[in-house]
């Protein structure tokens, strides 16, 4: 998360600053801080279920003799990283409050803190970098975040609680060595970094201009597809390399080439913001979005597979993935970040508001758009695009047949808007910088207040999504995947039992190819001439990829993905994958988003 504004040097950004201008990022006025309180879900339960979902997720599926989560998979594994980090940095900003700070011994707070950092540097070890390294541009891209994530909350943390500079001590000896020690988490920043700089570096092959006019190639292996996902991820890594990378002269491994050893990378290199520059402005042209503002998953190019000519993206796949909202957002707040250029933030609010209202949830009335007391047993809210209920899902939730890729998704939502949400650091810039000073600083303390305001209305919006995903957890503390389950009560208890019957159907045939949970499609239009075995070495999820070809894209809700068998008829959220690591990684986003939106609220 981008915890303290940087401003650059004049020379980096002289020629991509604009005048900022204040505006609202709300489509409508509101008032914030009159918004009735919400009684079930203080802002100490809050941080209290959030520690809680870390516990549970750490004590449950991570083994610290292997280095990982051995029920994941090398990308889910890379975002479970990243929410350790982002949760290590809330719990270091929760516990410098007050009333914590106050009623908790300072070494009971710094075990807990240096307990879940450690195993996040047991992960450095146990990430499996050789296989990742030869995988798709996305699954790489992940593995870039997480360390930069790492990085920051180390920034964060040693900044908050240890010193910067040395303090006089007029004994010297052992005393002056202790007092002047810097946090031991700093001696981390150089692997993390150099593992960040080495993945970057694999996925800027991904970068193509031949086709479609410049975007970011999904995976080498299967016919040129540019899907949103690997250019969010893109963006937002490029951002942050430029904004967080420490620099790094570790030339190996993989860093000789022919010629001899690289050069050590440099700290805010320009072909880091170049790359995010690029990228957002190529996304942002390639007509990647579908009628409610969402975007779709990505293009295929018509005839390539005969020897056609064409080198435009114009075969749309629409299915709509709830990740594909939210991972650009990192992107666009370190852009704003670099360039002062609200138009990121303007773009960053649209698309949340966009994602927001089509979970069915009104902004303006802070409201389901739909009347959920009128809802007979077992039936559900009509979908709503993203959602229903005001709640988010995939598609895949209501059916329970998620891919593992697909449990994860959500949780990439909100780390990313959480990210994005982080209040702005309007503090006057030195001279150098290149566009904050005199009377346009005025205007960026009006854009923090819009960007604030902005973000704290989507807080009920947030609740109500934290409400119904408690309410899935099992008895040992594990969120479901499907959240809307805990919203209405379904299975077995308050009316909640019986058939699951949408009130409309969540699919007209214009979804898409919904390769995230039934596998890439074994067909031209995927795969390569001859390529048959090299699709299937590629695809995640093969077993269902079979039914996806022969029709069965919507399975009975009684049915079961996943080889663990229909579960739980009481609990929809035991079907197919179950409770997993990746479920229990998107219920400590959601609750740490809404906690740091509450505390943004609160001060």
């Amino acid at each position: 998360m981008i915890a303290t504004r940087l401003w650059v040097a004049a020379t980096a950004v002289a020629s991509i600053a604009s005048p900022v201008t204040a505006r609202s990022f709300l489509p409508f006025s509101r008032d914030v801080a009159n918004a009735e309180a919400d009684p079930t879900l203080s802002k100490g339960q809050i941080f209290e279920d959030m520690l809680s979902a870390l516990k549970t997720m750490q004590d449950t599926y991570f083994q610290p003799w292997l280095g990982t989560w051995p029920t994941a998979i090398d990308w889910t594994a890379a975002v479970m990283g990243s929410h350790v980090a982002g949760a290590l940095s809330s719990l270091s900003r929760g516990f410098e409050q007050k009333e914590l700070a106050e009623s908790i011994d300072y070494r009971v707070r710094e075990n807990l803190i240096t307990t879940y950092f450690s195993q996040l540097i047991s992960y450095y070890f146990g990430q499996d970098a050789i296989a990742i390294r030869n995988e798709a541009y996305d699954d790489i891209l992940w593995v870039v975040l997480g360390w930069l994530d790492a990085i920051q909350f180390i920034n964060y943390h040693a900044k908050l609680y240890y010193p910067s500079s040395p303090i006089a001590d007029p004994q010297g000896g052992i005393a002056g060595m202790l007092r002047n020690q810097t946090w031991y988490g700093n001696t981390w920043i150089p692997p993390f970094a150099h593992r960040s700089r080495l993945f970057w570096e694999f996925a800027v092959k991904g970068w193509d201009t031949r086709l479609c006019d410049g975007g970011m190639n999904w995976n080498p292996r299967l016919e040129p597809y540019k899907n949103a996902i690997t250019n969010e991820l893109w963006i937002s890594a490029s951002a942050n390399m430029y904004l967080f990378f420490p620099g790094d002269d570790n030339t190996s491994p993989y860093m000789a080439g022919a010629s001899g050893p690289h050069d050590p990378a440099k700290p805010h290199e320009r072909k880091y913001l170049d790359a995010a520059l690029d990228g957002y402005a190529w996304l942002s042209a390639s007509g990647m979005t579908n009628d409610q503002g969402l975007f779709i998953d990505g293009f295929h190019i018509s005839g390539y597979n005969q020897n056609s000519s064409n080198t435009k993206c114009d075969v749309r796949n629409e299915m709509v993935y709830t990740y594909n909202q939210g991972v650009v957002l990192t992107g666009l707040r370190g852009l704003w970040t670099v360039t002062g250029d609200d138009r990121y933030l303007r773009d960053g609010h649209r698309l949340i508001q966009n994602a927001v209202n089509a979970t069915g949830w009104d902004l303006r009335g802070d409201r389901p758009v739909d009347d959920l007391g009128g809802l007979k047993p077992g039936q559900l809210p009509p979908w709503r695009g993203l959602g229903r209920g005001g709640v988010m899902e995939d598609q895949c939730d209501v059916s329970g047949d998620c891919s593992q890729d697909s449990h994860t998704f959500k949780g990439n939502y909100f780390h990313h808007f959480t990210a994005f949400c982080a209040p702005l650091d309007v503090a006057v810039p030195p001279a150098s910088s290149s566009f904050a000073s005199g009377s346009v600083a005025g205007d960026l303390a009006e854009v923090a207040r819009e960007h604030d305001a902005a973000c704290s209305a989507y807080a009920h919006w947030l609740r109500h999504n934290a409400r119904a995903a408690l309410a899935t957890r099992d008895g040992r503390g594990v969120f479901g995947m499907w959240w809307t389950a805990g919203l209405l009560n379904l299975g077995g208890t308050s009316g909640g039992g019986g058939a699951i019957v949408p009130t409309t159907p969540d699919g007209d045939g214009e979804r898409g190819v919904d390769y995230r949970t039934y596998g890439v499609p074994d067909d031209d239009v995927w795969v390569p001439h001859g390529g048959a075995n090299v699709a299937h070495s590629a695809a995640r999820n093969l077993p269902a990829a079979a039914a996806y070809r022969s029709g069965q894209g919507q399975v009975p809700l009684d049915s079961s993905r996943g080889g663990r068998g229909p579960g739980d008829a009481s609990d929809p959220n035991t079907r197919g994958r179950g409770r997993t690591v990746e479920t229990q990684g998107s219920g400590l986003a959601l609750l740490r988003a809404l906690w740091e939106v509450e505390n943004r609220m609160a001060r």
